[in-house]
């Protein structure tokens, strides 16, 4: 299919950006991979498409007080290939090889992802388990929204009608930090069906700060926070039956939501272990 007609402008800064998405209808385009899909389903109709990728800045990886600064228009390949994320935001390495296929990643974009906010990506989550924070320019200036706060629902953030994601933030592992990430596909490079990512700080042999985010279970990513207490006691059993009251997935055309929940508890016991190893 071929999408319906619309505008197209280049802005040229990122104030300039945000000028023109005061035009109705108009839609950013970053790595498109998401967006031309639904062009060409015409299951979006903009009026005009405003390309951000001339915009300079905003493909950096930065390391600053303590935290790890990716910019919006970071590719994925590129940050595959970071040695900056490989050691401070392990998690998100960890992630990585499981979106999509090597030709997505070449294109698709950080920033592009968590403001798609598709349910059943591995980036949103990885941010609710590292405490993210996402940087916003609008119309009214700059913010910045905990990743707890920004998904809102189905495809639904905090970003409003002129906004552009600009960055992401997670804190800066230490030698304590502990990370896992598993997810299960038909197809590996399918949207998951299930997946969690998680994140902790080793203290002794026991796990403080436990924070369990899964996707692919509902509307948009989901802490499971009475597993994560559970998990810090030290009691994955009970972690995973805990499971029963932090999800509830909906039947799909993939699985029902009783086949979710055991995957999410069979991935429960696979971070699980993640989390218990020392980092090489």
């Amino acid at each position: 299919m071929k999408p319906a007609p619309f505008a197209y402008a280049k802005a040229r800064s990122l104030a300039h950006a945000i000028e023109l998405l005061a035009t109705e209808d108009a839609r950013l385009l970053a790595g498109g991979q998401s967006l031309i899909a639904t062009l060409n389903m015409r299951l979006s109709e903009p009026a005009l498409l405003v390309d951000i990728n001339g915009i300079g800045g905003l493909d950096r990886i930065t390391l600053q007080n303590a935290h790890v600064e990716i910019g919006a228009l970071v590719r994925y390949a590129q940050a595959e290939r970071s040695a900056e994320i490989a050691r401070a935001a392990p998690l998100i390495a960890l992630a990585l090889p499981h979106i999509g296929h090597p030709a997505i990643r070449n294109r698709g974009t950080i920033g592009g992802s968590l403001a798609f906010a598709d349910p059943a990506a591995e980036l949103p989550a990885c941010m609710l388990a590292l405490g993210g924070e996402i940087d916003i320019a609008g119309p009214k200036g700059q913010r910045t929204v905990k990743a707890d706060d920004f998904f809102a629902g189905l495809f639904e953030t905090a970003l409003g009608a002129q906004d552009v994601l600009t960055a992401i933030r997670v804190p800066a592992a230490t030698a304590d930090t502990r990370v896992g990430f598993a997810e299960f596909a038909r197809r590996h490079g399918d949207y998951a069906m299930v997946g969690v990512a998680a994140c902790a700080r080793a203290e002794g042999k026991r796990l403080a700060g436990v924070r369990l985010a899964y996707f692919g279970v509902g509307a948009t990513a989901v802490r499971a926070r009475k597993a994560e207490a559970a998990l810090a006691n030290g009691n994955v059993d009970a972690a995973v039956t805990a499971l029963a009251s932090d999800l509830d997935p909906p039947d799909d055309v993939h699985a029902s939501g009783a086949v979710k929940m055991h995957l999410a508890g069979v991935l429960l016991r696979r971070v699980a272990r993640q989390l218990g190893r020392t980092p090489s």
